[in-house]
């Protein structure tokens, strides 16, 4: 059986450590190229190195390690952990405060368990089995769960690609945003009038963020990914991104 109490206390060490390192400890190096191209293809930097070692030293003895990073380091194990280390590092290097980490996991290639922190409020939104939980990593304490009812903003990640669809969208009077940090924005469907991720759908970007909204509205293609709690929406803005 995977120990979930084990599991779960473990990534809010992590966080708590990535967490404590940025506030603390980091200097403007940190924020510098390193000289290593990440497995999914983007340019890393120092940082995504050093919250991808924290994240390996606290996970990697419950299974696999698949990273953004470094790709997969092998344990041999029937479990993967699916891990971004720094969800929204673009934004972390401009001093924008929306970014995080996400942690998926995997069992026999089934996902059993979600995690996405918000490293700039230290809130970790979670989903063990069927229950989905809201700690702060600093004081470990459970928060309480709610959703915003009618929601009248939109998130459509990567907006700055699909002008044409930004477009139809304005036509439609759905306003949006745009914050830049994927599995940030997935994870907190529930407050938002749907999420839109466009562009090429990585795992690590959208692993922990579809376990942790299975009950939602998703939709998924080779392009997009949607997720909302509203069915009317659901279908309109699918109705939308059909036609591009």
């Amino acid at each position: 059986m995977f120990d979930y109490n084990s599991f779960t206390k473990a990534v809010i060490q992590a966080n708590k450590e990535l967490y404590g390192y940025i506030n603390t400890h980091m200097t403007q190096a940190d924020l510098q190229e390193s000289s290593q191209i990440g497995f999914g293809g983007d340019k890393t930097l120092q940082i995504d190195i050093i919250a991808e070692n924290i994240f390996i030293k606290y996970l990697s003895s419950f299974g696999d390690i698949f990273s953004e990073e470094i790709g997969e380091v092998s344990n041999n194990s029937n479990i993967k952990i699916i891990i971004d280390p720094l969800d929204g590092s673009h934004n972390f290097s401009s001093g924008l405060e929306y970014y995080g980490t996400s942690v998926a996991v995997k069992k026999n290639d089934k996902y059993i368990a979600g995690y996405v922190c918000n490293l700039a409020t230290a809130v970790l939104i979670f989903r063990e089995d069927e229950e989905v939980n809201k700690i702060n990593i600093l004081s470990e304490q459970y928060l309480g769960f709610y959703e915003i009812e009618n929601p009248n903003i939109a998130i459509f990640e990567r907006a700055y690609d699909y002008p044409s669809l930004t477009e139809k969208l304005k036509e439609n009077s759905i306003k949006y945003r745009s914050p830049g940090a994927a599995a940030l924005s997935l994870a907190n469907a529930r407050n938002y009038k749907f999420v839109l991720f466009a562009g090429k759908l990585r795992e690590f970007d959208i692993a922990a963020s579809l376990y942790i909204n299975q009950e939602l509205y998703i939709y998924q293609n080779d392009e997009f990914l949607i997720i909302t709690k509203n069915y009317t929406d659901f279908i309109l803005i699918k109705e939308i991104i059909k036609l591009f």
